[in-house]
């Protein structure tokens, strides 16, 4: 048996505080990814900052027209919400293809961004993992590599970032609302998780003591729809070993607007910027999004036994691209 402290945060002010004064303690709102982890052992918080009851829990319209997602909206609330499904129907359709409904029903949009990778060597204390003990090594890149990363990995750290919310939401556009110690900031979503480099211990770019408080998505563009789509090796309750989120604008045969995400990819949701540069003003045929895709994923540096999964992404871009021309 581990001891931990528990503490109730009756504000926002009062968990940051918290969370400034001790070192090492973690917010918990659904848990459903930081108790598994305390059970293995993976994460062991001397405090946990209970924030499950702060008003946090709305989705509120914005007057510019975007939306405000609270860090303790329910998943399940999250992809049910008209709004959301009107307006964003690729982050609807990411969140309901992640979990089961008993976690949906539990899990936070905040907690959602924050889950860390399934790597089975960082979940394995007895294994050695940089990510989970720094300096000790990367197994993955001999072992066990399957589901892990092809693009932005480095000697350190080949780990997935396995949130299917967050894929959809760097193709939206999001901004991630988070408060601290130091006051409060924004930062883009796409900037929200980090790359390994020679941290691969560092998930995120949030601070020590920091709360996310909230998710803002822009105004949806007219005339653009979106989509979010998964390969996995089962049909439900499996993470991704390729997703794709996309928003997608054409007019008169040509793509006016385009985002592209993918996960499942490296270790954050990987913003396809190369991909949209070859979409933009060119025509909307399965042979320019093929060509977009093959562009990002010419960056792609698979190891031993996951080299299936450029040819897959690809495929997943232009079904998701052609699907969504075709609703045009």
């Amino acid at each position: 048996m581990k001891p931990f402290g528990y503490l109730r945060a009756g504000s926002v002010d009062e968990a940051v505080r918290a969370g400034a004064d001790h070192p090492g303690a973690r917010f918990l709102g659904g848990g459903t990814n930081l108790v598994d982890l305390m059970k293995l052992g993976v994460e062991t918080p001397p405090l946990l900052i209970d924030v499950s009851r702060l008003p946090l829990d709305r989705i509120e319209k914005l007057p510019d027209g975007g939306l405000r997602i609270g860090a303790l909206v329910r998943n399940s609330d999250l992809a049910a919400a008209a709004v959301v499904r009107d307006r964003y129907p690729a982050l609807s359709q990411a969140v309901l293809a992640g979990a089961s409904g008993q976690l949906r029903n539990t899990a936070t949009t905040g907690g959602n961004l924050l889950q860390r990778t399934r790597c089975t060597y960082f979940q394995d204390v007895s294994k050695p993992c940089n990510k989970r003990a720094p300096g000790t090594g990367c197994p993955a890149r001999d072992g066990a590599h399957r589901d892990l990363a092809v693009m932005g990995h480095s000697e350190h750290c080949v780990a997935t970032q396995p949130s299917d919310m967050a894929v959809a939401l760097a193709a939206l556009d999001a901004t991630v609302h988070l408060r601290g110690p130091d006051g409060e900031r924004a930062v883009p979503v796409t900037d929200f998780h980090r790359l390994p480099g020679d941290r691969p211990e560092r998930d995120t770019v949030i601070r020590a003591g920091e709360l996310i408080t909230a998710v803002e998505l822009p105004p949806e563009r007219p005339g653009a729809r979106s989509r979010f789509r998964k390969a996995r090796d089962r049909a439900s309750f499996a993470f991704a070993l390729v997703s794709v989120a996309a928003v997608l604008e054409v007019r008169d045969g040509t793509v006016q607007y385009a985002a592209l995400a993918f996960g499942g990819l490296a270790h954050r949701p990987w913003r396809a910027r190369t991909a949209e540069k070859v979409l933009l003003g060119a025509s909307a045929t399965q042979g320019t999004f093929g060509r977009a895709a093959d562009a990002e994923l010419a960056a792609a540096r698979p190891l031993r036994d996951n080299g299936f999964k450029v040819p897959l992404a690809r495929n997943l871009t232009v079904g998701v691209l052609a699907g969504l021309n075709e609703c045009t």
